[in-house]
């Protein structure tokens, strides 16, 4: 992502403050919104973790593992475009549940010891703070 003079306070959608990774603090996209850049960071993160599972994980947990990541910022970006709030919150919901997938999945991997906790550290980061972010649209959007 890119960082040219993070203010972290914009507008978006429909008025509502929401966080943005810009200067001018106007959201033109999905892709300005700091909720979605830090998912598409997690799954960068994830993906690089699944490649330490053991092969038998290859078709179960790992692949698991690969679909909710991917569904976090498909489903931000998703509901960001649809035309009324009441979708997006659906979508942001949808984005919410897979979080917490993961997350469990995650901690699987920890609790059988295929990953470490310092493997798996930042990816929770992550997690927390989308966790934050999309608590606040919602709440935002639901004022």
């Amino acid at each position: 992502p890119q960082n040219r003079g993070v203010r972290e306070q914009g507008t978006g959608y429909r008025g509502q403050e929401i966080k943005v990774r810009k200067m001018d603090n106007k959201i033109s996209s999905y892709k300005d919104l700091i909720v979605w850049q830090k998912s598409m960071d997690l799954v960068i993160e994830v993906y690089s973790l699944v490649k330490k599972l053991p092969k038998e994980e290859m078709y179960a947990l790992s692949d698991q593992m690969r679909r909710a990541v991917v569904s976090i910022p498909s489903n931000i970006a998703e509901g960001y475009t649809r035309k009324s709030t009441n979708e997006y919150l659906n979508f942001l919901s949808i984005a919410n549940g897979s979080r917490t997938e993961l997350e469990t999945q995650l901690l699987i991997c920890e609790r059988i010891h295929y990953l470490t906790q310092a493997d798996i550290e930042k990816a929770i980061t992550l997690i927390d703070e989308i966790d934050r972010i999309i608590y606040r649209i919602m709440n935002n959007l639901c004022t």
